[in-house]
């Protein structure tokens, strides 16, 4: 069971993404977007945000970004541009966990990214200390606590609850406090009936996808 004050780690990832395909024609998902922003905010059951973080990431096979990407985003040319590739930034990223939470359970709104950080980090051999922690899909334990199974979007959770949106929709850091600020509102005690244990991971091979 997890204690109120235990470290809770919100994670958002932003990827490359176009309005319809990609520029060769294929289909967007996870195995042809690129992370191109790893953002976080250390949180309790509490919503108390302890840190936050935001890792910039240089996409390798698209590395220059639609201009849909960069209005949805707001993340320019420039930015990722002068970020580190994945591996690398996932280095500065576990020093980071190692300082602040080394042990924290994290957690996403929905699975989209958990998905996404298995399928690239097997792909561009990185080595996320996240992958060896539980995962939560937030999104799941919300729509139980709260009996919504329609309106499930960040932006339709935080209005349930008389909230507004505080900063930049799509950018990952302020998704991820965003985020945050749900956690006070959820049933812990389903915890351990939802949690997803790292062992699906450990292959890399990517979990079933669920927004």
């Amino acid at each position: 069971m997890q204690e109120n004050n235990s470290p809770i780690l919100v994670v958002d990832l932003e990827a490359t993404c176009w309005d319809a395909s990609t520029p060769e024609g294929t289909a967007q998902s996870i195995h042809t977007m690129e992370i191109i922003e790893i953002g976080c905010a250390l949180s309790n059951q509490h919503g108390t945000v302890l840190d936050t973080r935001s890792f910039m990431v240089r996409p390798q096979r698209q590395p220059v970004l639609s201009e849909f990407c960069i209005e949805l985003t707001h993340i320019t040319q420039a930015m990722v541009d002068n970020a580190p590739p994945l591996a690398d930034a996932v280095v500065q990223m576990n020093a980071w966990l190692n300082d602040v939470a080394a042990d924290a359970l994290w957690c996403s709104w929905g699975n989209y990214d958990l998905s996404q950080l298995t399928a690239q980090c097997a792909l561009d051999s990185a080595d996320s200390q996240l992958l060896s922690l539980p995962h939560l899909n937030l999104k799941k334990l919300w729509r139980r606590t709260t009996r919504q199974h329609k309106k499930t979007s960040l932006a339709h959770a935080l209005a349930h609850h008389e909230l507004e949106f505080d900063g930049q929709p799509h950018r990952g850091v302020d998704d991820a406090r965003n985020i945050a600020r749900l956690l006070p509102f959820l049933d812990w005690s389903l915890l351990d009936e939802l949690l997803s244990q790292p062992t699906d991971t450990a292959t890399h091979s990517p979990p079933q996808t669920s927004r």
